[in-house]
């Protein structure tokens, strides 16, 4: 015999609107466990997908280092990167809602691989910005970091780098 639990903060009544099913069955308890049990089967593995991307997106492969607070440096620097890369993927999709589809992988691969230039002032305050003009993803970012820059005066172009 097998046992298995579902927690979850949904009421059984959404649950079974997200599962489109009619909203009279939320009274029938076999209908609401089996519910929730589509519901959780249409995740889709998220969680695991988005680790998978973590490792190849940063390079988290392993890097075990002999002191307790060299790994622990590691992994606040990892988990620092996916953050960087969450919420760098969530401002640029803003202004290019194509980002939004893209992987930790890709981004990393491709949209911040751009080669360019960074003007500071006299006081290292960063003016403008150069991106590779031969490069494709600079032209697909250029307005999403406009976009993101303009309220810093910060001015993205396209250039010879």
């Amino acid at each position: 015999m097998k046992y298995a639990v579902i927690l979850s903060t949904l009421e059984p009544r959404d649950v079974i609107l997200l599962t489109k099913q009619p909203v009279d069955r939320v009274g029938d308890e076999r209908a609401v466990m089996g519910a929730y049990a589509a519901f959780y089967n249409q995740r889709g593995g998220t969680v695991e997908i988005e680790i998978k991307e973590d490792k190849q997106g940063v390079g988290m492969t392993k890097r075990s280092k002999k002191r307790f607070e060299a790994q622990q440096m590691v992994v606040q620097l990892n988990s620092l990167a996916h953050n960087l890369i969450v919420w760098s993927r969530r401002w640029l999709s803003v202004a290019t809602p194509k980002l939004r589809e893209y992987g930790f992988l890709r981004l990393v691969r491709d949209a911040f691989q751009v080669s360019g230039l960074v003007e500071l002032d006299a006081r290292g305050k960063v003016i403008k910005i150069v991106l590779n003009q031969k490069a494709a993803w600079a032209k697909r970012c250029i307005s999403a970091l406009n976009a993101l820059l303009k309220p810093e005066h910060v001015a993205v172009i396209l250039g010879e780098t």
